[in-house]
């Protein structure tokens, strides 16, 4: 399976002259997809990285983890999408060799981090909420963690990038040549790239969506049932609300990739679904969706989470001097009885936070 680039070294593009990745309106459509993915991507995920660097408040076990998957998805965004964008628009590997090696391993490298990182979320909140541990886990041990993930996600991508071979093919009569970045196999053959396939599907995908499940459906009987004391009540709510918009987050991951992984499986299992006409284009199409989940967690947290939907607000509506009432209820709500009201009902949102020094209390 290789994860981020069309398989070309199975059938090239040479042989398809007819596809429609080759017309000038699907290049188009596609050029403005990954460049409109990519911005928001870079954009979205380096709020909420800064968010947590910024604010003291910000800094909490859960957004270390949620800072973790911004910076695997950064990491798409940056050493993945754009050259897979220029491969499948000029039919062959023009990059050089090191990229060969770099591009599908930083992908696998972010998707490995990705679903670590989820399950280690979901497991940290099951333990906490169904066992009522007050002990949430360390900082420092966070630190461990992220490290481990992305350790075991090196390992585990490792194949991708040391089983590949950079080589110009010639093919002979037609005198057609152009340059591959291909997977080599130890076997030679084709088999070992399905087994690598059918296990990364399993460890990157299946079972952890299956743990992440069970804990949240755990989780979720458990606050459901569970009836808080007025002191508590709004302790609990929190958590009703964190566990919301995380699930979502799972929940867009899931149905983002699930596609794409169905598309890379069925062609590894079956060779001749290579041969057909429109393949690179079945292929990109899947894969654009799948990075939309590079993108999609900062719009959840902004929707989902008045954190960081307020520090979102006062990072860009620094300097901006105009009547904003309504996009500050939030604001108004939280600082009622703070000496600071008026200035953030007038608008003057980097006074606030500069004086303020943090946006309301975190997850």
């Amino acid at each position: 399976m290789t994860i981020g680039q069309p398989r070309k070294d199975v059938y090239p593009s040479g042989f398809t002259m007819s596809e429609s990745t080759k017309l000038l309106s699907v290049q188009i459509t596609l050029i403005t997809a990954y460049a409109l993915i990519i911005l928001l991507g870079l954009v979205g995920n380096s709020l909420v990285i800064y968010m947590i660097v910024k604010y003291k408040t910000m800094r909490t076990v859960t957004n270390f983890f949620i800072g973790n998957l911004a910076l695997a998805d950064l990491m798409v965004d940056t050493l993945c999408l754009p050259f897979t964008l220029v491969y499948t628009l000029m039919d062959e590997w023009k990059l050089g060799a090191v990229l060969c090696h770099l591009v599908p391993y930083a992908q696998a490298l972010s998707v490995h981090v990705s679903t670590l990182t989820l399950t280690v979320i979901a497991l940290d909140r099951h333990r906490c909420i169904v066992f009522h541990l007050d002990s949430r886990i360390s900082k420092k041990f966070s630190f461990i963690i992220i490290s481990m993930t992305w350790f075991l996600s090196a390992v585990l991508a490792g194949p991708l990038a040391i089983f590949r071979e950079y080589k110009l093919i010639d093919l002979q009569p037609i005198n057609v040549k152009f340059v591959v970045c291909s997977e080599k196999w130890p076997s030679g053959n084709a088999r070992d790239g399905t087994i690598y396939s059918i296990s990364m599907f399993i460890l990157q995908y299946a079972l952890p969506l299956g743990v992440i499940s069970y804990a949240y459906v755990t989780i979720w009987i458990k606050l459901k049932n569970h009836i808080s004391p007025c002191a508590r009540s709004d302790s609990h709510y929190r958590r009703r609300k964190t566990t919301k918009m995380l699930v979502m987050v799972v929940v867009v991951f899931a149905v983002c990739w699930l596609p794409f992984h169905i598309f890379q499986l069925v062609s590894d299992l079956d060779k001749r679904f290579f041969k057909f006409t429109e393949y690179k284009l079945l292929y990109t199409i899947f894969h654009v969706v799948a990075m939309c989940s590079t993108f999609a967690n900062p719009l959840l947290y902004g929707w989902m989470n008045k954190n960081y939907r307020n520090g979102f607000i006062l990072f860009f509506r620094c300097g901006h001097k105009g009547d904003n009432l309504n996009a500050n209820a939030e604001f108004s709500v939280k600082t009622k009885s703070h000496p600071l009201r008026v200035e953030a009902r007038n608008g003057s949102l980097c006074k606030y936070r500069d004086r303020l020094g943090h946006p309301p209390t975190d997850v």
